[in-house]
């Protein structure tokens, strides 16, 4: 079974500025298990039948010009309504005065009512991406998630490969640390990945026969950064004298990371070889591959016309 997660209800009311216009007894201990966010039109004419309690609703001008119109006996029915299956939050956008009825039916049933001056639209979908961030599935690996020339390069291999000394080499020459030793990464969308440090161990990072460092003070906020997406894995390996590494980079490989396929290259690890510069290399051509350039595959095709010419030429 799928484990489930939450946010604070607090901390959203925090996050996005919200007003509080009634807050239940168990407020700041109240929890969001919902992505999705609904419009409580429907409920207010009285459709239950889909109404799930776990979602926040967002109200705005259509739903008060509704409520506007009905008598005060009807309107207070309507209200009343939705109030007593107690949503988990109703927050009331594009500057509308909430109700006096509404007011007095969430103190009445300890429903939690906020108010926000944006816009109904705008806010729903800041509300929907936080949740996305906040409630997606996640899991924490071993490994060092580093921005190369805007790439996230997720660094993975044995203990003592030299995950951390590539990414220090890397900083050093002007790009970023998200995270060292632990990986949190969350996926926020079908197909996007995040990574970021857990919070206690964030900017840290461990070097055998040295300890721990904070590379924001050392080298500056602008050495580090709180999140990233992962762009490409690159897994670290001692070199294996035996084992034939891919030399021209036609197959592409993938690792799997929480449902979503991820392009993936193992590099061979061994005395003399600048792991920082390959990496550097690495990123440039995962990013020319998104544009549409695939050196191995052009090379493979100017190879093929040689052959149909009957001429091959050779390195």
């Amino acid at each position: 079974m799928a484990e489930e997660y939450s946010v604070l209800l607090s901390q959203l009311v925090k996050e996005h500025e919200l007003n509080i216009v009634n807050a239940s007894k168990d407020y700041e201990t109240a929890r969001v298990y919902s992505m999705a966010v609904g419009r409580p039109g429907l409920q207010f004419a009285g459709f239950f039948e889909y109404y799930d309690p776990k979602r926040m609703l967002v109200s705005g001008k259509q739903e008060h010009t509704y409520l506007e119109r009905l008598d005060p006996e009807a309107r207070y029915k309507a209200i009343e309504g939705l109030m007593m299956r107690s949503p988990c939050a109703l927050v009331v956008c594009h500057h509308v005065m909430p109700f006096s009825e509404l007011t007095e039916l969430a103190r009445k049933y300890d429903v939690n009512v906020f108010t926000s001056e944006i816009d109904t639209s705008e806010f729903m979908a800041q509300l929907i991406s936080s949740l996305h961030v906040h409630l997606a599935p996640r899991k924490t690996i071993h490994g060092v998630l580093v921005e190369v020339y805007g790439e996230g390069l997720l660094i993975t291999g044995d203990s003592g490969i030299g995950k951390s000394e590539t990414a220090l080499e890397l900083i050093k020459r002007g790009h970023r640390l998200i995270a060292d030793d632990a990986v949190e990464i969350r996926r926020i969308a079908h197909n996007n990945l995040v990574g970021e440090a857990p919070a206690l161990i964030r900017h840290y990072m461990e070097f055998r026969g040295l300890g721990v460092v904070n590379a924001r003070y050392i080298f500056g906020v602008g050495a580090v950064k709180s999140s990233q997406t992962i762009h490409l894995v690159v897994n670290l390996e001692n070199w294996d004298e035996y084992k034939p590494y891919d030399r021209l980079g036609v197959e592409s490989e993938y690792a799997e990371i929480l449902g979503v396929e991820v392009p993936s290259v193992t590099i061979p690890v061994r005395p003399g070889r600048n792991l920082a510069v390959i990496l550097e290399l690495a990123a440039m051509n995962n990013r020319q591959k998104k544009l549409g350039y695939n050196a191995a595959e052009d090379l493979e095709r100017m190879h093929d016309q040689s052959v149909d010419n009957g001429f091959i030429q050779g390195f």
